[in-house]
């Protein structure tokens, strides 16, 4: 007779309360029961069970991965070529410039659209995307100096001659400058949303753009966001340059590279 066919961890249960004065646990027809076999039953039944579990705990965790990768607004710091894009080394920077890293990107590694530029630096220079990708910035010719905001629009344009597919931000880094040094640069948390790219050569699409006239300092650098009191940059003419991250992918969506789109700099004036 086999036990481990017999006996359920409840039938064992029940047997162990009964009082047998030999000590030998047994059922209701006598037969003493073979706890090894159904220690052993016991045991596979619970390993099935943690397997489950530990399944389920990785699907969760490749969900939340997809989730953060989705919301995420400035790809990461990528290697990048002499051309913007992170298939190389190199880490020649944009003549859109935007937000400073904390601390220089390491060897090989350049940091990411909206982190480019320091407050207080010289403007940073890119060379053109590879790819033909190129930014124009649109704001209005003037603005008031003292105003909270200055809004306008930024379109990426493909003047390649390849369709280009692949996802940015939902929104580029903008930077205003003056005579080539960084004045004030996008920062502080932002909407975690991203935009899907699909450029047939020729085409176009636009994003949405601000900008607040103040000047910062490499101290505000070292906060999440700038202080809301920064002084006004005052009347005077200006530069407005834009930068993205594109996560390029090929016609069957599998990645290909990080490239920084950057674009020539559009004159504003303040008054």
């Amino acid at each position: 007779m086999s036990s481990e066919s017999e006996f359920s961890e409840s039938d064992l249960r029940a047997m162990l309360r009964a009082e047998h004065n030999d000590h030998s646990p047994q059922n209701d027809h006598g037969a003493t029961i073979d706890l090894a076999a159904v220690t052993r039953r016991s045991a596979r039944r619970h390993h099935g069970q943690q397997i489950a579990v530990g399944t389920l705990g990785t699907l969760a965790v490749v969900g939340i991965g997809a989730a953060g990768i989705t919301g995420i607004r400035g790809i990461p710091a990528a290697s990048t070529s002499s051309a913007g894009s992170s298939s190389q080394s190199d880490s020649s920077t944009s003549e859109q410039g935007y937000a400073a890293p904390a601390q220089p990107p390491t060897a090989g590694k350049r940091a990411s659209a909206d982190r480019i530029n320091r407050c207080g630096a010289p403007l940073a220079q890119v060379a053109p995307d590879a790819s033909g990708l190129v930014f124009s910035v649109d704001f209005p010719a003037t603005a008031s100096a003292t105003a909270a905001s200055i809004t306008g629009q930024v379109t990426m344009t493909n003047t390649g001659t390849q369709r280009l597919t692949g996802t940015t931000a939902a929104s580029p880094a903008i930077t205003l400058s003056q005579d080539g040094t960084v004045l004030w640069h996008s920062n502080g948390p932002t909407v975690m949303m991203v935009a899907t790219v699909d450029l047939a050569p020729g085409a176009s699409m636009t994003y949405p753009a601000a900008f607040t006239p103040v000047r910062c300092s490499a101290d505000d650098e070292v906060a999440e966001r700038f202080p809301s009191d920064l002084p006004p940059v005052g009347a005077g003419n200006y530069d407005v340059s834009a930068a993205i991250d594109f996560s390029r992918t090929d016609a069957a969506g599998a990645f290909v590279s990080t490239d920084l789109i950057t674009g020539p700099v559009a004159p504003i004036t303040l008054r």
